[in-house]
């Protein structure tokens, strides 16, 4: 795709836009020759138009953190909270491709400048539909979704940076061929990463900015990831790359641009901020400008320079449509749409025609609620049932049963409490010396519902419900540490990178202890409350720790599970679970969820 390419209203996409700009360049030129020809007052009577008025409102439709969930998410991660006008909440069931693609139709009409921005994550992390099939369809539903760009997230080097590369070119997997006897055509829209280089060549891996334009109106896109993907990915996937700060990324392409004559410009940033208020729709400007916000994209927003006129962002799966004063002091838009599809956000940007910039007080923005009172997209449900078809065999196989409904949410959850156990249990097949499994929280995408979600019956887990869990393939590892340096790990989840936003470990059944969090720092665990099946932790005796290869190999800020011995590496985390499920759950005796009382919380 052209960095200026140019939108049509009947052929909006991709590659096929080129030959349309070629076809029109041609009847353009033609046409100025027939026209110089004319004597200058015919010229004028048959040419002369009314001059276009100084601003142009453009409409910009925007989303983040989609995660492949084509289809609507379930439980909590389907529903958002939103804010009544007498102070009570209540909860909307929301998300899914078929809607989402009918809110955002109905949102373009009547707007003839509009374009569709993403922040990052639209892939990684997927339900089965989606991952199962190294996220093809879900480029497939946003090619229909009519995105013109996004950034990358830290999701989409999930697979790495070639797999990213065919994710944005096109062509069958490597080792998994063509699905369903078809080449995999690409993305037609552009993914930005203007701050993930090339360790050896310095240059970034895909384009870093990109400009939409509709006849004399033009705006700049910059994308760029959060700086600590390596931190929060697992390290074959961001081999061979470097992640830039993302304020002198920003600011270097933004000179890039304007030298280029382009004055308006947006950044898609895949970093957030932690909203004051879980209601997508509260007053984030009360009592101040950015007051209801907190999170790195505070600090990001303050320094961007004046140049960029709206940031849209992701990564925290937060709602909010705030401004934050940009380093001149003036109020600057700064969005997010909570995650899944379950939001879009719709900002008018005024664009002066005068000066090629936007009018920034004029900027409006809010969410709106991909409800799923609106009638389904027609095309998204054919996607939805051919890639179910496929992926049926698989994903409709039960592995396992439960009384109720395991939640993913809390400090400690029953969704990673069962992992966390399932994990203990694998272990101890591998080696009888396992003592303890701890499960890291972001790796917990989703829990699991009593409640059937297609024919299986209520109360069964299928494997599409086990992936939508775990998608990530990690490995199961043993790995052996000290008592002190088991003691210094769960002090790290409150401490150094986890500092400001702690990642509380999900503790199989046998560990405990209290998390002061009146205090500050590592002293947020309280050394001597930590047990092991009741016994204090003895900080020279040694323990067999259960993880995930992703901690083991010191992610999410935990350096010291990065230094463990005696590795030995078992099955992938999704076929532990579902092990255990199968071994301790049947038909007549489903499995309780546990109860998320291992972590005792002093607030």
């Amino acid at each position: 795709m052209p960095a200026t390419s140019q939108p049509q209203p009947s052929d909006r996409r991709g590659r096929r836009r080129t030959y349309r700009l070629v076809a029109a360049s041609a009847v353009l030129a033609t046409a100025g020759a027939l026209a110089a020809a004319l004597p200058a007052d015919a010229h004028e009577a048959k040419h002369a138009k009314p001059r276009p008025s100084r601003y142009q409102d453009v409409q910009l439709l925007s989303f983040n953190d989609l995660h492949g969930n084509l289809e609507p998410p379930s439980g909590s991660s389907g529903r958002v909270t939103e804010l009544q006008a007498d102070g009570t909440t209540k909860t909307i069931d929301a998300g899914g491709v078929e809607y989402l693609a009918t809110h955002l139709r109905e949102a373009r009409k009547g707007n003839a400048y509009s374009v569709t921005a993403a922040g990052g994550d639209m892939v990684g992390a997927s339900p089965l539909i989606s991952g199962l099939f190294h996220d093809e369809p879900t480029i497939e539903a946003l090619n229909k979704l009519d995105l013109d760009v996004t950034s990358v997230g830290n999701h989409e080097f999930d697979e790495g940076a070639m797999e990213l590369g065919r994710l944005q070119n096109g062509g069958c997997h490597p080792t998994d061929g063509c699905y369903g006897g078809k080449k995999f055509r690409g993305a037609d829209f552009p993914y930005l990463a203007a701050n993930v280089l090339n360790e050896k060549s310095g240059k970034p891996i895909l384009k870093p900015y990109w400009v939409w334009k509709k006849k004399d109106v033009k705006i700049g896109f910059i994308g760029v990831t959060l700086e600590d993907t390596p931190g929060v990915v697992s390290a074959e996937g961001v081999k061979g790359l470097k992640f830039k700060d993302e304020v002198e990324t920003i600011n270097k392409y933004a000179k890039v641009l304007q030298r280029q004559g382009v004055k308006s410009i947006v950044a898609l940033i895949h970093e957030g901020g932690l909203p004051a208020s879980g209601s997508y729709n509260y007053d984030c400007d009360s009592p101040g400008a950015g007051a209801g916000i907190s999170g790195p994209i505070v600090d990001i927003a303050k320094n961007v320079t004046p140049a960029v006129d709206a940031l849209v962002t992701g990564h925290t799966h937060a709602a909010y449509a705030c401004t934050i004063p940009d380093p001149s002091g003036r109020p600057r838009t700064v969005t997010s749409a909570a995650s899944f599809g379950r939001l879009y956000t719709d900002t008018t940007l005024t664009y002066d025609r005068y000066t090629g910039d936007i009018a920034r007080t004029a900027v409006k923005s809010a969410n709106h609620v991909v409800t799923r009172t609106v009638a389904k997209a027609p095309d998204m449900t054919e996607l939805i049932s051919r890639w179910n078809t496929l992926a049926a065999p698989i994903g409709n196989r039960a592995i396992g049963y439960i009384t109720a409904d395991v939640p993913s949410t809390g400090t400690e959850s029953p969704m990673g409490d069962l992992i966390a156990d399932a994990q203990l249990w694998y272990g101890k097949k591998l080696d009888a010396d396992t003592d303890l499994a701890l499960m890291n929280p972001g790796g917990v995408r989703a829990g699991l519902t009593y409640a059937a979600k297609g024919a299986e019956g209520d109360g069964v887990v299928t494997y599409a419900e086990g992936f939508t869990v775990q998608p990530f393939s990690n490995t199961v590892n043993l790995q052996n540490f000290t008592g002190a340096q088991l003691i210094q790990v769960l002090k790290e989840q409150v401490s150094g990178p986890n500092a400001t936003a702690p990642k509380i470990l999900q503790p199989s059944a046998n560990l405990t202890y209290t998390l002061d969090l009146t205090k500050a720092g590592a002293d947020r665990v309280v050394t001597d409350s930590i047990k092991l099946n009741g016994a204090a932790i003895d900080p020279a005796a040694t323990y067999r720790v259960s993880t995930n290869s992703f901690l083991a190999g010191g992610g999410d800020g935990f350096p010291t599970l990065g230094q463990g011995t005696n590795d030995l590496v078992g099955v992938d985390d999704l076929s532990a679970l579902e092990q255990y499920l199968l071994a301790n759950s049947s038909a007549a005796g489903p499995l309780a969820p546990p109860v998320a009382n291992r972590i005792t919380i002093v607030q």
